[in-house]
C-alpha cells in the first residue's frame, strides 16, 4: 500500500513540530551569520555546469532561448561556482540556503532536492570553518531543546567541542591501515584492504578503494559521543581544495560527522585555475569511465579563479542538521513537501 501523502491532515500534524523547528533553526542560523557581517545571497539554480565531481549526478534543464533555439543547462548540485564568482567580484563573507539537486539519491539521509547551507570567508584559514561548524551544532542543540543527537543506535553531544581527527589517524585507528605508506601505490593499498577483509575488484582505482574503506570501516565510528572533524584528506580526494602548506600530499579539506552522518564538507579553496582545470578534466574522465557521461566545465568559473582571493568555504546539509535537531530519523520528516520518490534505505 502506498504511503499516506504528506498533505494528509493527520500526517501533516504529526510532521508539523519538526517542520516548525526547521524554520526556527533557519532563522537562528541566519541571525548567527548576519551578526558576523555575512551577506545572504541567492544564486541561480540553472548553470552551464552542475559541478564536476565524479560521483554526483545532475538534473538537466532544457529551454528555448531568446533566438528561438533549443538550449540546455543543469540544475546545480551546489552553489559553489556562483558564490566563488561573487568572491572574485570582491565580496568577503557570504552565506546561502540553496536548493540543490542531485539525481540517484534517495534514502533516510538523501533527497534528490534538498537545501544546502553554504558559506565562505575570504582571507581566512579553513580552520575558522571548524569553529563555525561547532557553533552551528550548538545552535541546533539550543533550538531543538536537546543536547544529545540520536541516529539509529548512535549518540552525540552537540554542545561538546568536536574532535579533530586526521585521515591518517582515522585509517590507523578504525581500519588498521597506515595510509601514508599507500598514498601512491594502488596495489599496496589494495593488499591492505584485502588484509582487513574488504572486497577489491581488479579495476578498482585507488580512489575506489579509499572510498569503500572510508564508508564501510571508518564513517560508522565518527561523531559518536561528540562530533568529529575528519581533516586533511589526500589531495587526490579533494578536487576543489588547496594542498596543505606543510605536506602537499594532503589537502585543506575536512568533513563534519555527527552520529556517523556526514553533515558538512569544507575546504581551503583552490584558486589555481590551471590546476583546477586539470582536476576537473581528470574527474570528468573518470565519470565517463564509470557512468558513460560527463559534464561541461564552466570556463567563466575558471576565469574568475584568477581574481578570487584566498578563501575558505563550507557546505552543510541543512536538512540533516534539522533532522538531528528535531530528533527524527529521516530528512523527509523535515522537508515540507518531500520529493515524489521512494526513500530507499
Amino acid at each position: 500500500m502506498p504511503a499516506t501523502p504528506f498533505w494528509h491532515r493527520e500526517t501533516h500534524q504529526r510532521r508539523r513540530p519538526a517542520l516548525r523547528l526547521r524554520a526556527r533553526l533557519k532563522a537562528a542560523i541566519r541571525a548567527h551569520f548576519e551578526g558576523q557581517g555575512f551577506w545572504e545571497v541567492e544564486t541561480g539554480l540553472v548553470q552551464v555546469s552542475p559541478g564536476n565531481e565524479t560521483h554526483l549526478h545532475a538534473f538537466e534543464a532544457h529551454w528555448i532561448d531568446a533566438a528561438g533555439e533549443a538550449a540546455r543547462g543543469y540544475l546545480h548540485t551546489s552553489p559553489e561556482f556562483a558564490m566563488k564568482k561573487l568572491l572574485a567580484a570582491g565580496e568577503e563573507r557570504l552565506f546561502q540556503f540553496a536548493p540543490v539537486f542531485r539525481a540517484r539519491e534517495a534514502s533516510r539521509l538523501h533527497a534528490p532536492e534538498f537545501v544546502m547551507l553554504e558559506w565562505y570567508r575570504a582571507g581566512e584559514d579553513y580552520t575558522a570553518l571548524m569553529a563555525d561548524c561547532a557553533a552551528l551544532l550548538r545552535l541546533a542543540s539550543e533550538i531543538g531543546g536537546r543536547r544529545e543527537a540520536h541516529f539509529r543506535d548512535r549518540r552525540c553531544d552537540l554542545a561538546a567541542e568536536p574532535e579533530r581527527l586526521s585521515l591518517v589517524d582515522a585509517f590507523l585507528r578504525h581500519a588498521g591501515i597506515a595510509l601514508e605508506a599507500c598514498l601512491t601505490d594502488r596495489d599496496a593499498f589494495a593488499a591492505e584492504a584485502k588484509r582487513i577483509g574488504m572486497r577489491v575488484a581488479p579495476d578498482d582505482t585507488w580512489g575506489d578503494i579509499f572510498s569503500r574503506i572510508l564508508t564501510e570501516r571508518i564513517e560508522p565510528h565518527l561523531g559518536q559521543g561528540r562530533a568529529t572533524i575528519l581533516d586533511r584528506y589526500p589531495v587526490s580526494e579533494a578536487a576543489l581544495a588547496r594542498a596543505c602548506r606543510d605536506d602537499p600530499r594532503f589537502a585543506e579539506r575536512f568533513e563534519l560527522y555527527v552520529c556517523g552522518i556526514e553533515l558538512a564538507n569544507a575546504f581551503g579553496e583552490l584558486t589555481d585555475a590551471a590546476e583546477q582545470r586539470r582536476r576537473f578534466e581528470a574527474d570528468m574522465a573518470e565519470k565517463q569511465r564509470l557512468y558513460g557521461e560527463s559534464y561541461p566545465i564552466d570556463e567563466d568559473f575558471l576565469s574568475a579563479l584568477a581574481h578570487m582571493p584566498p578563501a575558505s568555504g563550507a557546505a552543510l546539509g541543512f536538512d540533516r542538521l534539522a533532522m538531528l535537531a528535531a530528533g527524527v530519523e529521516s530528512v523527509q520528516e523535515v522537508i515540507a513537501t518531500p520529493f515524489p520518490c521512494g526513500e530507499g534505505r
